[in-house]
């Protein structure tokens, strides 16, 4: 369960893959929604599999790092270059963040329009009080943010495979589950 000095334990890569396959389950329903119309029960029981998603992924969030302060990281090979490793840290310090202020701003966007945020069937407080316009702003900060946290992630995997396929490193393997 605990890393090594050459790789991630069990715990840190089943929640790196399970938070990759939840983002993924989130973005599908939110983009599916569109296919039914508004008010119909398929398409609210998506928008409401989206927000537990999304907030399954915030406490999943919570619960890595506080994985990662108690365990130290596997370093990185001595031959990645220092401004490579800079750019790692920053890319997860980035990815991070959007993974506990995205669930964040979309439970403060419901509240804002007053709505109900459920979780599994327990009702969350609200985080700000009902305001129309700060919630349509808030989403609007929370659809950009979560194109920007696409294209973020493509490049956290483009570089993932660069440094597996290319500088033939162990960047990849460190989170891979270990075969047999």
């Amino acid at each position: 369960m605990s890393n090594t000095a050459s790789r991630y334990g069990a715990f840190p890569i089943a929640f790196h893959w399970l938070t990759l396959l939840l983002l993924v389950a989130a973005y599908a329903c939110i983009e599916l929604r569109e296919f039914f119309p508004k008010g119909s029960d398929p398409r609210n029981a998506l928008k409401s599999w989206h927000f537990m998603l999304g907030l399954t992924v915030f406490g999943m969030t919570g619960l890595r790092l506080l994985a990662r302060f108690m365990n130290p990281t596997p370093p990185m090979e001595a031959s990645i270059k220092p401004s490579q490793q800079l750019m790692a840290g920053l890319m997860h310090i980035a990815l991070y963040a959007l993974l506990l202020a995205m669930p964040l701003l979309g439970w403060a966007t419901l509240s804002g329009e007053g709505k109900a945020v459920i979780w599994f069937g327990l009702e969350l407080p609200a985080l700000i009080a009902p305001d129309k316009e700060l919630a349509e702003l808030l989403e609007e900060v929370h659809g950009t943010l979560g194109t920007a946290g696409y294209f973020l992630i493509g490049l956290h995997a483009v570089m993932g495979l660069f440094h597996h396929y290319i500088q033939r490193d162990n960047t990849l393997l460190r989170m891979l589950p270990a075969r047999s």
